[in-house]
């Protein structure tokens, strides 16, 4: 039981049974931030709920994100029939629950039967909800987003400000973004979404609404130029920009996966969740805006110079302090704030200002250190100072609650000097009232327990049997509890009305400070928003200006211009990690170098990993990272599209080779000049002869483009695809090889590329290096000799009579088993059924 009180004893004696004591014991509250580790908070599974309508060509999108309480919105954007640009959204969100309308078209009805039947999706496929076609109403979507309770817009706003607000934010002229928007909100109304288990009248946290940029890739419509380069998650999966890996310890398979080895695997050193989330959106968005990919490359050049490598480590220290705000300000509103919580922001914006004053020592030329200087306003001060001066965060993680500090409120200060002076106080008055008991009672004590107030305990006599026998003259009996009788008397009574409920009165004036404190902190939410926004920026460039460094990567440049890529000493960016030796080659594409580049050598020589270095690399380039290469220009490249690896699943029903065509077929309905596609090894899951002609065929088809015709890897063993010609020779053309070097029996790999053409595969040298016996060797490579030579091909001497002798055997055995004395054995059977078909064979 939590209490406060003294015990006085009617004999003067030590400390123990019957001793005189004073004391405090902690009143039972609920578990409080201090227990809470704030990390935890950063490991919760963010929840994607997205609302889409379709009508006449057009989508209408918004998605609320329950880790940052924000919902985003796409303006009316034109998408094909097929939906592309749903799907692609659709990819990257990765959305718990789709909500529409009742009343749909056929071709969304399609998709979203399509959608449903994704057992094989990751994570998981999302709950499709639909809801009555009234509550898109577009006058009713309007009413819905101008009435809703909004912790970003001051309550001191009139009603016309606050809708002349919205507008600004919000596109009403986009009618299908503003019933999408009715649509979510009434849906995150009726699931309640994060404030399931609260009041009803606790609406759900909106801190904001901000614009879901996403630009349409250009296979969709041929009129829209936009940046964004296309990728589909094969050409990300066999790339390995994202590898996805169990997690190895046991407590945490069930927290989902780790990052493998994989170029963001190497390439994230972020210090913040933001930060590593905004990475993950660069890769998932890379972009041909020559803008904005040079403003990243400057901050990374800037930080890579070795007079400026201090000024990035303490930048990268104070980022490791920029925490999760978004989930404390939804806290703040919901009013669950944890004392972890004032911590945790008041490091953020301390370290944030902190940030700022580094940023506005740095050149302004540059945009990044520009904006952090000028946009972490002094509102940060203020929220830090006022934390700061108000919060105990050693008195508030003691007590598992909020506590302020001495000297904010004197009426608070009062009434804890009084709690603080109660164990003397009520000695006293416990040795009063024990003066007025019953002679039989050896000691007392007064105590003070929150909610119920002052008491006297007395402890039980061996005669108290009964209940009865509890009541004493002039007492009023409570309860009983651990042998200790309590009472009120008329002193306790006295001390209640004088001193009242002490414990609960600072916390009820303690928790009206923090409401008004955290009232103060969301009116400057936008701040703290714009913090995030800019420190996750910091925080992934100085992860790719650290990854450069430690890599010795360079900086590409861009050529508009330029079609194609020009690489001097490319490096797979993850095979230089896990290889002894790495041998660096170079790329030339487009102009007079051709545009289809036809790489034949011998197995494992190298032609796979130089087809995903050139791949790799020119994706670095187009997220704003420098990359391994001594030099690198890269031109305009809109798509990159690969056929390398099949992702084979039992859930797709399709065959290895299926798979395989629609890869290609991807990269053939959608490549443009622009495009960079990169094909390894098709053809090679079905007949030799139809596999051949039908990567032949693509190859023609794409050179019968002429100067539109895309710029193309090919890594082939087809060696009749070049000794039969079966392209036509042109200056779009250019054959490369793998240099290599035979040493008697051995195969020297160089790795190298070089101009020319393979003459033989050498697969027996890769089926020596896999371990098979010489013996399958050799045949195979008499067998290969005798097909190249329009040879007929025999079978193995050797083989043969180890066959024959096996028959004679056979023959003997049975014959010995003859029992000549039956009188029902015929011998011409015998003769006829085995013995004839066996010397044929044997002969």
């Amino acid at each position: 039981m939590a209490a406060v009180g003294a015990t006085p004893a009617r004999t003067p004696q030590g400390p123990g049974p019957g001793g005189a004591s004073a004391g405090f014991l902690s009143p039972a509250l609920v578990p409080g931030p201090g227990e809470a580790d704030e990390e935890d908070d950063e490991e919760q599974l963010a929840e994607i709920h997205l609302c889409v309508l379709w009508n006449s060509g057009y989508l209408g999108i918004a998605y609320y994100d329950t880790s940052d309480s924000t919902i985003y919105f796409m303006p009316d954007a034109p998408d094909h029939e097929s939906l592309k640009l749903l799907q692609r959204v659709l990819d990257e969100i990765s959305p718990r629950s789709v909500v529409t309308s009742a009343k749909q078209d056929e071709n969304m009805t399609r998709f979203l039967g399509k959608l449903a039947s994704q057992e094989h999706r990751e994570p998981k496929r999302p709950e499709i909800i639909f809801l009555p076609s009234v509550d898109f109403g577009l006058e009713i979507s309007k009413q819905r987003l101008l009435s809703g309770n909004y912790s970003f817009i001051p309550d001191s706003m009139t009603t016309t400000e606050k809708i002349l607000f919205l507008s600004s934010i919000i596109p009403f002229d986009c009618l299908l973004t503003v019933r999408a928007l009715g649509g979510l909100l009434k849906f995150l109304g009726r699931r309640r979404i994060g404030v399931e288990l609260e009041d009803y009248n606790v609406s759900v946290p909106i801190l904001g609404f901000k614009k879901f940029v996403f630009h349409l890739p250009f296979c969709l419509f041929s009129v829209l130029r936009t940046h964004l380069v296309s990728i589909d998650q094969d050409t990300y999966s066999v790339l390995q920009i994202f590898k996805s890996e169990s997690h190895p310890s046991v407590y945490k398979v069930a927290s989902g996966l780790k990052e493998g080895l994989s170029l963001f695997g190497i390439l994230n050193r972020c210090r913040c969740k933001w930060g590593e989330k905004l990475l993950r959106l660069w890769f998932t968005r890379p972009t041909q805006d020559l803008g904005e990919l040079n403003s990243r490359l400057d901050v990374i050049q800037f930080f890579l110079l070795p007079q400026n490598l201090d000024m990035a480590q303490m930048l990268h220290r104070l980022l490791g302090h920029i925490k999760n705000v978004p989930l404390i300000l939804k806290r703040m509103k919901l009013s669950h704030t944890k004392v972890s919580d004032w911590h945790v922001l008041y490091k953020t914006v301390y370290s944030a200002l902190g940030l700022r004053d580094a940023c506005r020592s740095l050149p302004q030329s540059i945009q990044l250190f520009r904006d952090i200087s000028q946009e972490f306003s002094d509102d940060l001060h203020h929220i830090a100072s006022l934390i700061g001066k108000v919060v105990d965060f050693e008195g508030s993680l003691a007590e598992n609650r909020f506590t302020v500090l001495p000297n904010i409120d004197p009426e608070i200060d009062e009434k804890k000097r009084r709690l603080m002076g109660l164990p003397g106080f009520l000695t006293e008055v416990a040795r009063k009232e024990l003066e007025n008991l019953d002679s039989r009672i050896p000691s007392c004590s007064v105590i003070y327990i929150p909610l119920i107030g002052f008491l006297l305990s007395i402890p039980r006599l061996p005669s108290m049997l009964e209940a009865s026998d509890f009541e004493i003259e002039g007492l009023d009996f409570m309860f009983l509890s651990e042998e200790k009788l309590h009472y009120r008397s008329a002193r306790t009574k006295e001390l209640d009305a004088l001193l009242g409920d002490l414990h609960c009165d600072i916390r009820d004036q303690e928790t009206l400070l923090m409401y008004q404190l955290q009232c103060q902190v969301l009116a400057r939410a936008a701040v703290l928003t714009r913090v995030l926004d800019l420190a996750s920026r910091l925080d992934v460039l100085l992860s790719l200006a650290s990854a450069a460094q430690d890599y010795g990567y360079s900086r590409p440049c861009y050529s508009p211009r330029l079609l194609g890529v020009r690489i001097q000493n490319g490096r797979h960016p993850l095979m230089e990690l896990c290889a002894r030796t790495f041998v660096p080659n170079s790329t030339e594409c487009g102009g007079d170098k051709g545009r289809v580049k036809v790489i034949t050598g011998p197995n494992s020589s190298g032609k796979s990993i130089y087809l995903k270095q050139v791949g790799l690399i020119t994706f670095m380039a187009l997220v704003g990272s420098f990359v391994p290469a001594e030099e690198a220009e890269i031109g305009a490249v809109d798509a990159i599209f690969t056929r390398i690896h099949s992702c084979e699943s039992i859930s797709l029903g399709l065959s290895t080779f299926m798979i395989d065509l629609n890869q290609v077929a991807k990269a053939v309905n959608n490549a443009t000049e622009r495009s960079l596609v990169l094909i390894d090894e098709f053809g090679k899951g079905t007949n030799t002869v139809d596999g051949l002609a039908l990567l032949a065929a693509v190859l023609r088809h794409w050179l019968a483009l002429g100067p539109t015709c895309p710029h193309i890897f090919v890594a082939t063993n087809f060696l009749s695809l070049v000794q039969l010609q079966l392209l036509p020779q042109g200056p779009l053309v250019q054959y490369l090889t793998m240099e290599t070097c035979e040493d008697g029996n051995d195969l020297v790999f160089f790795y190298q590329v070089c101009e020319g053409v393979a003459t033989a595969s050498h697969a027996s040298h890769t089926a020596a290096q896999a371990g098979l016996p010489d013996k399958l060797i050799a045949r195979g490579k008499e067998v290969s000799d005798l097909i190249c030579s329009g040879k007929s091909i025999k079978p193995v001497k050797e083989l043969l009579k180890e066959k024959q002798m096996e028959n004679c055997h056979i023959l003997v055995d049975k014959f010995l088993k003859l029992d000549l004395e039956d009188p029902n054995l015929d011998l011409d059977i015998f003769m006829s059924r085995e013995v004839l078909p066996a010397a044929t064979t044997i002969l």
